[in-house]
């Protein structure tokens, strides 16, 4: 029996190399034996199954993979305008309420006024409403907390400045809030002060809200103007500046005032125009939305007159008696560009925000015009019976003085700087400058460091006596004052902006080669002495294609590890140079010089959003970066004992 078997397995075995030999090895693979080649795997699958079991690694890597799409593809999705400042919109917290009209308003509206960060409105039914940033994070001021005065169906106006409120009850009391420092309301602390303190008279007397004109509130002023042309003007004065010289109260006919952030454009009576930041108008550039540009703008308006005005923060539009609209002083987001009425139509009224304008026609049209970064100029062609803006929003009310429409901005995700600008935007823009010097100088770095480790560790001798002497010499320099004398070189120089951040890029590099060159030398030293360089070698194959085609692929593993440190090490650089001043200028952002913008006891303590989210993006990408280094040398050291 047993001969019977083994002659059994002998013929089995010859019969199966012959099928081998002529159909092929595959199909006489047993199960067992095919299910054991094809747990065989390379090196490189297991080292990425090793990695993808590590939980934190992997979750490290999804919030890098995402904070690259975030930083590269964020800047298309939100633009920014490097150049953009708003000092009205400085230091506000994150807040996504600046739209947001209160319900018990919206259907029942009878004025919306706003200059800054918050605006107010006034019900019908007398009762006063706010919203958006209510609080003053530096004074610690809170809008929201009305004065005593100021009931529920007790107020007849109101208006909004940039950092106070003046609001007018029905029993004629005129009742300021919010700061003070610059004589917006009530007494002032010293009589030297110089502010345009409040009339005497408004402070402890009563006026009747059936004769007021019109209320209005600027940058730290504001203006009351009364039925018989009587004005009133007080606060900072140097947002008054095109006021006639009486310093509290004047009679001149004014009909209508309308602020920018230095200057008052009033309309007379008559139907004049006065005021402005050049008081004659002569050799204005101006454009009309009938005729097109005006040169002089004086000599245009000879014998017209006008019926309303408006001013963003520098420049003015006034509604002329033929219905057309002319538009002056310094526009940079187009306010000049004062777009014609509908066929057959007129303009009869124009309002403002900070830098975009909305007009009404005759046929109750609306038309708007200007900057439009977040929406606000988006309702034109709607119709409407009357319009109201905010600093960024437009409202739009039907006879029912029901709400109807509204667009424009809603508010910051995280908050703004000191110059106004929105922090979110920001980070975005500054995470691809940051993410872009990092790559670009660990490229750089990475590439001197390959070809001097690989040269220096193959062929030795005088060679690799010299490199190595080259290296000692980059790695005897201070590295964070040479890259600060270096960028205040550059910054001296007479070059563009894009030329100075890309010499920024390859002074990071070739500054930071030499700790991975010589990794690069002592792997090359250990390879040379192995038996396929030797055969290499008998082969006769060039020497450089021996250390570079050959020996550098076996060392590529200690490079990819390494490479995924030096980026989390060079992103922390550029925001070191930044953050001390030496790095990316403003207002080009990063990470590092929004950090740097934060420095300071004020901020650190009142705008913590300043200073917060750059930091927590920047340690979210060097934490998972050094994570995912650290992670990728553990599974690629076969010696490694997590490995084992």
């Amino acid at each position: 029996m047993a001969n019977k078997e083994k002659k059994n397995t002998v013929f089995s075995t010859l019969a199966r190399w012959g099928k081998r030999m002529f159909f092929g090895a595959s199909k006489e693979l047993s199960d067992e034996e095919r299910f054991a080649v094809e747990n065989i795997e390379s090196p490189s699958v297991m080292a990425v199954k090793a990695f993808f079991r590590r939980k934190i690694a992997v979750a490290a890597l999804i919030l890098l993979v995402s904070l690259f799409l975030f930083v590269f593809i964020g800047p298309e999705i939100w633009p920014m305008d490097v150049n953009y400042t708003d000092p009205l919109q400085a230091n506000i917290a994150p807040n996504y309420t600046f739209l947001k009209v209160p319900s018990e308003l919206a259907g029942n509206i009878r004025d919306i006024s706003g200059f800054g960060g918050f605006t107010v409105g006034v019900s019908n039914d007398n009762t006063l409403y706010i919203w958006g940033n209510k609080v003053d994070n530096l004074s610690k001021v809170d809008y929201s907390k009305f004065p005593a005065e100021i009931q529920p169906g007790k107020v007849a106006y109101a208006a909004a400045g940039s950092d106070h409120i003046i609001a007018i009850t029905t029993d004629g009391k005129v009742v300021g809030w919010g700061n003070n420092g610059n004589g917006q309301y009530g007494m002032l602390a010293s009589p030297d002060d110089p502010y345009i303190q409040m009339p005497d008279e408004l402070m402890h007397g009563t006026i009747d809200p059936n004769q007021v004109q019109q209320l209005i509130c600027g940058y730290q002023c504001t203006v009351l103007v009364m039925k018989d042309g009587t004005t009133y003007a007080w606060g900072n004065k140097n947002a008054m500046l095109s006021l006639p010289e009486v310093t509290v109260k004047f009679s001149d006919g004014v009909q209508k005032v309308a602020l920018t952030n230095y200057y008052a454009l009033m309309l007379m009576e008559d139907g004049t125009v006065t005021g402005g930041s050049t008081l004659s108008f002569q050799m204005v550039s101006a454009t009309n939305s009938a005729t097109g540009t005006v040169r002089n703008l004086k000599a245009y308006l000879e014998g017209k007159t006008a019926v309303d005005i408006a001013a963003t923060n520098n420049c003015y539009a006034a509604v002329l008696s033929d219905g057309s609209i002319v538009a002056w002083g310094a526009a940079q987001y187009g306010e000049k560009d004062v777009p014609a009425a509908p066929e057959g139509e007129k303009y009869v009224s124009v309002k403002a925000g900070t830098r975009h304008f909305v007009a009404l026609t005759d046929k109750d049209t609306v038309v708007s015009w200007g900057h439009n970064d977040h929406g606000q100029t988006n309702l034109t062609g709607k119709t409407a019976d009357d319009i109201f803006v905010g600093a960024k929003q437009t409202y739009l009310v039907d006879e029912n003085d029901d709400l109807t429409d509204k667009a424009g901005f809603k508010g910051y995700l995280m908050g703004t700087d000191k110059s106004g600008r929105d922090v979110f935007t920001r980070i975005v823009h500054g995470g691809k400058m940051t993410m872009t010097i990092g790559a670009v100088a660990v490229i750089v770095s990475t590439i001197i460091a390959i070809i001097v480790g690989c040269i220096s560790g193959y062929f030795g001798g005088w060679v690799d006596m010299l490199l190595m002497r080259v290296t000692e010499i980059f790695s005897a320099i201070p590295f964070l004052p040479f890259a600060m004398m270096l960028s205040f070189v550059i910054r001296t120089m007479p070059i563009g902006e894009t030329t100075r951040i890309f010499i920024i890029m390859v002074m990071l590099g070739i500054l930071s080669w030499t700790g991975l060159a010589r990794m690069i030398r002592a792997q090359v030293l250990a390879e040379r002495e192995k038996e396929f360089v030797i055969a290499a070698k008998s082969m006769g194959i060039k020497e450089t294609r021996i250390a570079f085609k050959h020996i550098l692929p076996n060392v590529i593993s200690i490079i990819l590890v390494n490479v995924t440190l030096d980026f989390a090490g060079c992103l922390l650089t550029e925001s070191s140079l930044s953050y001390l001043g030496f790095g990316v200028q403003q207002p080009q952002p990063t990470w590092g010089n929004m950090l740097d913008g934060a420095n300071n006891s004020i901020v650190i303590q009142n705008y913590w959003w300043q200073w917060v989210f750059p930091a927590i993006f920047l340690s979210l990408a060097t934490i998972s970066i050094n994570i995912i280094g650290d992670t990728l040398r553990d599974v690629l050291d076969p010696k490694s004992s997590q490995e084992k």
